[in-house]
C-alpha cells in the first residue's frame, strides 16, 4: 500500500508561476531537506499524518478543482510522490510540481509541470543546487528565483546566461521575498536587464498574508 506523509491539502488560487489565479488542489507533503533563510513553509517539515495513495486522491477529487499543484517541504523528498504524481495525471488532472531543485526531477512523469526553485546566495542553499536537473528540463517547465537581495538578482542573471536558461524554458520567475524586499524594486532590476524574466509575486500573500494552507 503506497502512503505518503501529508501536512495538508487544501483548496486555494494558485499564487505563483503561469498558473498563477487559477483555482487549484496543493497536496502539501512534508518533509525538507533544506533550511531556506526565506523559507515559508518551515512548518511542512514535521509532523503530518500518513495517507495513503488513494486516499490522497479522494480528497483532491472531493475539491474539486482540475488543476493540482505538489509541494511541501520538499515533495521529492518522499519516494512515494513520484507514484503520487503520475497517478493524479492518470486520473486527468493538469498537474504541477514545486521542487527545490536540490533533488533529481529525472524520473517525475512527464506529463507534469515542473517548477524548479534555482537556490539564490541569500537562501544559504545554494550549494545544494542540482544543476544536472537543468538536462531534464521541458519548455513547459519553469524555473524560479526568489530575490532578497541585489546579489541573487545579479547572481540569477549570471546563472541565466551561463547556462543559457531561455533556451530551456521561456519561463524564468522571479520572486521577491515576502515583507523582504519590494515588489517595485525586484520590478525595476528586472526591466533593466532588458531580459524576459517574468516578476510574479505571491497571490496568496496577498489575499490572504502569510497563512497556512492558503
Amino acid at each position: 500500500m503506497i502512503q505518503l506523509r501529508i501536512t495538508e491539502i487544501f483548496l486555494s488560487l494558485q499564487g505563483e508561476s503561469s498558473f498563477v489565479g487559477l483555482p487549484t488542489v496543493f497536496v502539501r507533503l512534508t518533509g525538507c531537506p533544506l533550511r531556506c533563510t526565506y523559507c515559508d513553509s518551515a512548518y511542512a517539515f514535521q509532523g503530518g499524518h500518513m495517507w495513503t495513495l488513494d486516499s490522497i486522491c479522494a480528497e483532491v477529487a472531493r475539491l474539486g478543482a482540475r488543476y493540482v499543484t505538489v509541494t511541501g517541504g520538499e515533495p521529492l523528498a518522499q519516494p512515494n510522490c513520484l507514484p503520487l504524481l503520475t497517478q493524479l495525471c492518470d486520473l486527468g488532472y493538469s498537474v504541477s510540481l514545486e521542487t527545490s531543485g536540490a533533488l533529481s526531477i529525472a524520473e517525475v512523469d512527464a506529463r507534469v509541470f515542473r517548477i524548479v526553485d534555482l537556490k539564490t546566495p541569500s537562501s544559504a542553499e545554494v550549494s545544494r543546487n542540482l544543476w544536472s536537473n537543468l538536462t531534464h528540463l521541458k519548455p513547459s517547465d519553469e524555473i524560479k528565483f526568489v530575490i532578497g537581495c541585489r546579489e541573487d538578482f545579479d547572481w540569477a542573471v549570471q546563472m541565466t546566461a551561463e547556462y543559457q536558461l531561455f533556451k530551456l524554458t521561456p519561463t524564468l520567475l522571479m520572486s521577491p521575498v515576502f515583507q523582504q524586499i519590494e515588489p517595485m524594486q525586484l520590478a525595476a532590476w528586472v526591466l533593466s536587464s532588458h531580459q524576459p524574466f517574468r516578476l510574479q509575486v505571491q497571490l496568496h500573500k496577498l489575499l490572504w498574508g502569510d497563512t497556512p494552507g492558503r
